[in-house]
């Protein structure tokens, strides 16, 4: 799911293209996407774009006299620009937004179409829809830490909870708390102002970071907006070293999620278990960095050991007598 920097790269590509530019259209292909029945598509047209901007990871196109265009990716839902009037892409195309220089289309990958549009007319009417979640980019280290330890949840959950924190998802989560050098099981409960100052000095760092560099990236509009980005740290890097300490990336899976984290630098070496592989495995899983290399050794050892024990037979070789009568039928001639 594109997250607080990709959607700052689109709104910084889709401002630079649309802005005092009138919408002269909006095309579907999907009936499933719009959310909204007032105001209708026609009361929208012929308005020229005011802003662009962000609310929590939606997108929000301000025309004229108070009409938005707020439009949530979701997982799998991505922009392109196209000529005035491009083709809805066939296969993944949900809608375009036709003006004079182009056509923003909208698809969407996957087949639950979760992605969602929808129109307001007034005054931050579209704020209805925001989730709640402070802003990290100006939260201070009272709002933050008071957001954090409203209630007692894990800093992974907290973090991606857009009631908690607006625009931070499963990736960058990863990025902020392994910069913070933070366990991603770490109860908020249990978080000190001090402790809350460093993960918020982090959470800005990397968000920020991130934000500048994919708008310095190219002119051109984004075609590849991902969750999983060569440079990063530990999101999608399992089994990889870490950059800061060379040790393997782990990681829990739950549900549709997933922690990456580096045991070393995060969790005093201790390894997490995620609650099905801990009751598959019990007392066996392993408790530490060293214990998982022992495991490994171990069953590396018992496949050797194995593989050396196997003898393959060799095929019995044909008596003369079966030898000779076989060279005779392929010398005697058919009839």
């Amino acid at each position: 799911m594109p997250e607080l920097p990709d959607v700052e790269l689109y709104v910084e590509h889709i401002a630079r293209r649309t802005r005092g530019q009138p919408l002269t259209g909006v095309r579907f292909a999907s009936p499933f996407l719009l959310r909204t029945v007032t105001p209708a598509v026609k009361d929208l047209l012929n308005r020229k774009v005011v802003a662009v901007s962000r609310m929590a990871k939606r997108i929000v196109i301000e025309l004229e006299a108070h009409h938005y265009i707020v439009i949530h990716l979701m997982i799998s839902g991505r922009f392109r620009w196209g000529d005035p009037g491009a083709k809805i892409p066939g296969k993944l195309g949900m809608a375009a937004f036709d003006f004079p220089n182009g056509s923003l289309l909208f698809t969407e990958a996957s087949t639950q179409k979760r992605a969602q549009l929808h129109f307001f007319v007034g005054k931050d009417s579209y704020r209805t829809l925001d989730p709640g979640g402070i802003e990290p980019l100006t939260a201070t280290p009272k709002s933050f830490f008071e957001a954090l330890t409203r209630e007692s949840h894990t800093l992974k959950r907290s973090m991606t909870d857009p009631t908690i924190l607006s625009g931070i998802g499963n990736a960058y989560s990863d990025e902020i708390l392994f910069e913070a050098q933070m366990s991603p099981i770490k109860l908020t409960k249990t978080l000190t102002p001090d402790e809350a100052r460093t993960l918020l000095t982090a959470t800005k760092k990397i968000l920020t970071w991130w934000r500048d560099k994919l708008i310095s990236e190219s002119d051109a509009f984004p075609e590849k907006v991902t969750a999983f980005r060569e440079e990063m740290t530990v999101h999608g890097r399992f089994g990889k070293p870490c950059r800061r300490c060379g040790d393997p990336v782990q990681h829990i899976v739950y549900a549709s999620n997933e922690a990456n984290y580096c045991a070393r630098c995060q969790t005093e070496g201790r390894l997490l278990a995620d609650r099905s592989l801990s009751r598959l495995l019990g007392k066996d899983f392993p408790r530490s960095l060293e214990e998982l290399e022992l495991r490994k050794a171990s069953a590396r050892a018992v496949v050797e050991d194995r593989a050396d024990a196997v003898v393959v037979p060799k095929a019995p070789r044909p008596s003369a007598k079966k030898r000779a009568s076989s060279v005779a039928r392929k010398r005697t001639p058919s009839t």
